[in-house]
């Protein structure tokens, strides 16, 4: 990422007088059932919505191919990244996720990749790491998925994903043939 903030700089909560470092954060968003653009664009509004999470930008949406789908002739996807700053702790971050995700009515199953009325992922938070059952960050797969990367790549085309190298070059290895930018359609921060 292009502007990762200084992680010696903090912002104290006037509250508790608690100091927490500023994190870049770049969050996934998807959708493949019901109103597809209406969820990307609740969820947009919802993480705006969050307190000391502060939208940066939005990148254009695409449509996707499903990936690895267990249903046959699935719709397509909807995609879009949001980058944000915060102070929220990742734990706490993805509380809000799964919130968000729960207020669009995603129903979770055993089933891997199946369809979904919103998903939203954290790709990355800071500089965080993390691999237990309820986080995983850097995000396992997102290095492999054009529906991450490319508008990812829209907003910082200079982005590096952690571990893993510039955004761009992992772009240019993977296949990029089932993501169609959709100018039609635009989020918008209130």
């Amino acid at each position: 990422m292009t502007e990762t903030p200084n992680p010696n700089i903090v912002d104290a909560d006037s509250l508790t007088g608690e100091m927490h470092p500023i994190r870049r954060v770049v969050v996934a968003l998807g959708s493949n059932l019901g109103e597809r653009f209406a969820a990307l664009q609740g969820a947009v509004d919802a993480l705006a919505d969050t307190p000391d999470f502060f939208v940066t930008g939005v990148s254009p949406v695409y449509e996707t191919e499903p990936v690895d789908s267990p249903v046959e002739d699935a719709p397509k996807f909807l995609n879009a990244v949001v980058l944000a700053d915060t102070t929220l702790p990742a734990a706490r971050l993805m509380e809000r996720a799964l919130a968000v995700e729960d207020a669009f009515d995603r129903e979770r199953s055993e089933v891997r990749n199946a369809p979904r009325t919103l998903d939203v992922d954290l790709i990355v938070v800071g500089d965080r790491r993390a691999d237990d059952d309820f986080l995983r960050l850097p995000h396992p797969r997102a290095h492999e998925r054009a529906f991450v990367l490319q508008p990812w790549h829209d907003l910082e085309p200079d982005a590096t994903f952690p571990d893993r190298g510039a955004i761009a070059d992992l772009l240019a290895e993977i296949d990029g043939s089932g993501i169609t930018k959709r100018d039609d359609l635009v989020l918008e921060v209130q």
